[in-house]
Formats: structure tokens, C-alpha cells, sequence
């Protein structure tokens, strides 16, 4: 079976869309950049929600940007480009865009108080930030059962870069920095959706978390590992394919 990263990502994620998108709020004519933008999913649906305006896709992985851009072609999309970006440092135009949005693509920036004072130069007095972003490792199901069943009886790490914005204190004390006011943060309860079965869901957490050497490694160790995963996988299947429990803030503020 081949993994497909780009549709993974999207489908994965593809219950946190509805209350995502509802809070976006894209007029026509807005001017819209799209932080971690992956394979441009985001960026092409808020193109296509401001009409006569456009979207902005940055990230920093050229294939993931190839997709997008191949995507945007395919669906006539004339209004959204991509950039090959740090958004941490890129020149973005000063006051060039009426809305940032981001889902799940801005957890890891190596210094998130310069990054979103970089963000908020880009954006007009009173614009808007929209992005989701993960609560902590101990209320995702998706960290916490997979990587139980990598390392069984090891202490849980702390933190980690997926979830360096789960604190809500420290979140706002870095966008009221950065110069964001008016600051939110609501509870996004779904499941993410690793695969439509047990099969699917087996080999994107192999490609994902351990890696394929495991599916070769003739150690008894790696046979436990291969086993624990499997179980892990059949145990989580359901009518709707294979799903993890997970929570995410929905984060909304504006430009000051």
C-alpha cells in the first residue's frame, strides 16, 4: 500500500473543517495567507470563498508545495498562489493581508514570539488570525495510545513542538506580544481519522511514527512493536474507519 501524506493530512483532519471553516468569515475581495499550508487544501477553499480577493499559501516543504499547486491547477483556481516560506522570517508585504489562518500549522516555529510579530506586520490594523492548534499531548488520543504502543512502560515526554501552543495563558501572553488583541480560545472536540480501515490506518502510523524499517526489522522487539501497532489499529476501527479521539483550540484574535 502506498502512503499518500498529502491526502493523509487532509483526511485526517477533516472533522475539524466545518467548525474551522465557520469561523473564518472570508469576504469577498479579502486578501487571505494561509500559514503551513501543506498541500494547500485551506488556502484553495478560502481562494475560493474570496471571490474577487485571494489566498497565500506558505510552508516549508516543496513537496507538499508541488501538490498544492498542481491542485490548484487541476480545480481552475486562479486567485491563490504558494511560496516556499518560513513564515517566521519571510518579508511578507507590511499590512498586505485582511485574514490569517493556519490549521494545525503553527506549533512549531523555533521562536513563536518573533513569528506571529512577524505574522501580525503582515496583516491591516484589525485584521483577523484564525487557527487551530493542538491541547495537550494528555487529551489527544493520537499521541498518547501510539506512542504507548512504540515505547510501552516509558515516561511520557513533555510537551513536544505538535503541542508548544497548547497552553492558553502562554498563547496569549505570546499574541498580545506580537501586538493581537481580542484573543479566543474555544474547544474543538472530534476525532482525527487515520484510514477507513485497519490496514490503511496500520501503514500511515508506520510511515508516520516508527517509520518502514520496523515492517523489515526481524528483532523480536520490532515483531512485539508491529503487533502492539496492529492491535492498536483493529481496537480503534469503527463504521467510520479508524479514529482517534482528539481536542484542538480554535484560536481567533485580531491585528491591535
Amino acid at each position: 500500500m502506498t502512503f499518500n501524506r498529502a491526502d493523509f493530512y487532509d483526511a485526517e483532519l477533516r472533522r475539524h473543517d466545518e467548525p474551522f471553516y465557520a469561523a473564518l468569515g472570508i469576504g469577498s475581495g479579502d486578501r487571505v495567507l494561509d500559514i503551513g499550508c501543506g498541500a494547500g487544501k485551506t488556502t484553495r477553499d478560502a481562494a475560493r470563498m474570496a471571490g474577487e480577493g485571494g489566498a497565500l499559501g506558505v510552508d516549508v516543504s516543496e513537496e507538499m508545495l508541488r501538490v498544492a499547486r498542481l491542485r490548484s491547477i487541476q480545480e481552475g483556481l486562479g486567485n491563490v498562489s504558494f511560496e516556499l516560506a518560513d513564515a517566521q522570517v519571510a518579508p511578507f508585504p507590511a499590512g498586505g493581508f485582511d485574514l490569517c489562518i493556519s490549521r494545525f500549522g503553527v506549533m512549531f516555529f523555533a521562536e513563536p514570539d518573533v513569528a506571529f510579530a512577524n505574522i501580525a506586520r503582515a496583516m491591516r490594523p484589525g485584521a483577523r488570525l484564525v487557527m487551530l492548534v493542538w491541547q495537550d499531548r494528555d487529551r489527544n488520543e493520537w499521541a498518547t495510545a501510539i506512542r504507548d504502543a512504540l515505547a510501552p512502560g516509558e515516561p511520557p515526554p513533555s510537551g513536544g513542538p505538535a503541542f508548544s501552543l497548547a497552553d492558553r495563558m502562554g498563547t496569549s501572553g505570546v499574541l498580545t506580544e506580537a501586538g493581537f488583541a481580542s484573543i479566543d480560545f474555544a474547544d474543538v472536540h472530534e476525532p482525527v481519522f487515520y484510514g477507513p480501515d485497519a490496514d490503511a490506518a496500520y501503514d500511515a502510523v508506520v510511515e508516520l511514527f516508527a517509520g518502514r524499517d520496523i515492517l523489515t526489522d526481524p528483532t523480536p522487539e520490532a515483531g512485539r512493536t508491529r503487533e502492539r501497532l496492529r492491535s492498536l489499529v483493529e481496537a480503534h476501527s469503527t463504521s467510520d474507519g479508524v479514529l482517534f479521539d482528539s481536542r484542538a483550540w480554535l484560536v481567533t484574535a485580531r491585528r491591535a
